[in-house]
């Protein structure tokens, strides 16, 4: 098969979705590989490398893209919309339910789009979220911490606090991958965290392992409110795979907040948590609405993208192989991969984006007949 690997071109997105590691098992299965010039360049990996694995380098996009398989980190910009074809297999984030105009240029173009964050095991796991979720969970803290400093727009508040002074109040809507990594950090900088979640098996869990080192609430309007109010920082860490995130925190809410206080939203890729929340760039990452300073990267591992494209491959890095060998029979005999065909030969093929939009759903198997 003929792989394409494009380099990235979302704004500060500076991973790549193979290492030379990942190309060169794919040569020596008998693939073709095309690596667009720099693509790994932001991650610290050369053309050379890519070359002695053996690669052929390509100068454009359009031809990384003319490829059967075409790897990639983040869902195609519009700029990228005219490569997306029908003989065409993606594997990328998409994060559909939250954007409608890659969707309809998806089925418009008949392309077979497999989401990274919607492959999802027998056991339930989503493990090629999981590596992303992990970084961007552990960011968080450290993005909140940077702009609660006064010249970055916050209330100026320590997140570690010093001896006589207390620390940053963190609440983490949500105790997944992302918050649970979140409270990790939080907690080694010292902050007074609190977590909420809806699983009282997960709260059971984070209160046996940090033995009083943070709180734990069950997750509902009522305890929002009050953790919300009172937080420094506020981490939105929810997730309803593949379709859009719920809206925990209103417009409204924000006048009864800190003034100064951060939101970061890591959920921004799937439509954010909180009422307030557009997706903001590493270039210009926050803005303030009724004084509260909101910082919505949607791509926030991309800031640390040698960590970022080595823990995503470790897990990409099978599915890319399987795609390669067998092509759709991949997915037809796949059951994770099944779950992540998002759409294909124009339909639409997982059921949170077709619910997200209200458009016609085809499960995946008839899809594939």
């Amino acid at each position: 098969m003929l792989i394409g690997l494009p380099k990235e071109i979302k704004d500060n997105e500076n991973r790549v979705a193979m290492t030379a590691g990942v190309v060169r098992s794919l040569i020596h299965q008998g693939h073709q590989v095309r690596v667009q010039r720099g693509a790994g360049v932001g991650s610290s990996i050369s053309d050379a490398e890519y070359q002695a694995a053996g690669a052929e380098l390509v100068e454009t996009a359009t031809e990384a893209w003319a490829a059967q398989l075409v790897v990639k980190v983040k869902e195609p910009i519009a700029a990228e919309y005219s490569y997306l074809r029908d003989n065409l297999i993606l594997f990328t984030y998409l994060h559909l339910a939250s954007n409608k105009a890659l969707t309809e240029a998806l089925l418009t173009a008949g392309t077979t789009a497999i989401a990274y964050e919607t492959v999802q095991t027998s056991s339930g796991q989503l493990p090629l979220l999981i590596p992303m979720s992990e970084v961007a969970g552990r960011m968080a803290p450290l993005a909140g911490a940077t702009h609660l400093q006064k010249s970055n727009g916050g209330c100026g508040v320590l997140i570690s606090g010093v001896p006589g002074v207390a620390p940053a109040k963190v609440a983490i809507l949500g105790a997944g991958i992302v918050g649970t990594n979140a409270a990790r950090i939080a907690v080694g900088l010292g902050a007074e965290v609190t977590i909420l979640d809806i699983s009282h098996e997960r709260l059971k869990y984070l209160d046996d392992i940090y033995r009083g080192q943070l709180q734990t609430r069950s997750s509902n309007e009522y305890t929002i409110e009050e953790a919300v109010y009172q937080a420094d920082l506020v981490i939105g860490a929810v997730l309803i795979t593949g379709g859009r995130a719920p809206c925990l925190i209103t417009r409204d809410m924000l006048q009864n907040m800190k003034k100064g206080a951060v939101i970061v939203d890591v959920a921004v890729d799937q439509g954010g948590c909180i009422e307030t929340t557009r997706p903001t760039t590493h270039s210009n990452p926050t803005y303030e609405i009724d004084g509260i300073v909101h910082y919505c990267v949607s791509n926030m591992p991309g800031a640390v993208p040698r960590t970022s494209t080595f823990a995503l491959n470790n897990q990409t890095a099978l599915y890319t192989l399987l795609l390669a060998n067998n092509g759709l029979d991949a997915v037809r005999n796949n059951l994770a991969l099944q779950h992540g065909l998002n759409t294909h030969r124009g339909l639409l093929t997982h059921v949170a984006v077709a619910n997200a939009f209200a458009l016609p759903y085809t499960p995946p198997a008839q899809a594939l007949e």
